[in-house]
């Protein structure tokens, strides 16, 4: 059983290495930008609200998608899970070592891909278009985004850092060889264990 969390800028390749984790391990993967965009696509009251955030570069308020998280780990705690979005900042953080530990649960890893921003740009750009998503159309925004996960999301790397559990991986790399280098680093752990 795996439990781990995935941090990197936007565009990192965080979804799409939790998705190929998450097939490869039979575990699932829990995005908060997929909840997200379920809810925007859905119309729903939280995806108007959510939107807004989102158009602007801006996260989403802590406490829906610390609500979100909450009801994602209590569905299936003996699958384990992949966390891919979340936590974005300090206070998130905190807090899911709160809920973490009322829920009796602990994370095994926490994978942080690293890719310079020039790539970031790049990557968003094309998936903006490939997909259709407007986080990802304007290169405004995506600097924006950069901005905001400079100032309150790398933080997170000295926390985990700081706790033993970070893992820094070369996100600037094929996805395969990305992929490969995950799993090789998750097998020598589960040795070690």
């Amino acid at each position: 059983m795996l439990r781990l969390i995935f941090l990197g800028p936007p565009g990192a390749g965080k979804g799409t290495q939790a998705e190929r984790l998450s097939a490869i391990y039979h575990t699932p993967k829990i995005s908060t930008g997929d909840l997200l965009r379920a809810e925007v696509k859905a119309q729903t009251p939280l995806g108007r609200q959510a939107k807004v955030y989102m158009d602007a570069g801006e996260l989403v308020p802590d406490e829906v998608l610390i609500g979100m998280v909450r009801g994602q780990l209590q569905q299936s705690p003996e699958q384990g899970w992949i966390l891919d979005g979340f936590p974005r900042t300090l206070a998130q953080a905190e807090a899911l070592e709160e809920l973490l530990q009322e829920l009796r649960q602990d994370y095994d890893h926490v994978l942080n891909l690293e890719v310079p921003d020039e790539v970031v740009v790049a990557r968003l750009l094309a998936r903006g278009k490939e997909q259709g998503r407007s986080d990802d159309a304007d290169e405004a925004v995506i600097l924006k985004r950069l901005q905001v996960y400079r100032q309150q999301t790398a933080p997170l790397i000295d926390f985990y850092e700081a706790k033993g559990r970070l893992r820094r991986i070369n996100g600037n790399q094929p996805m395969e060889v990305v992929q490969q280098h995950l799993q090789a680093l998750l097998e020598s752990c589960r040795r070690t264990a």
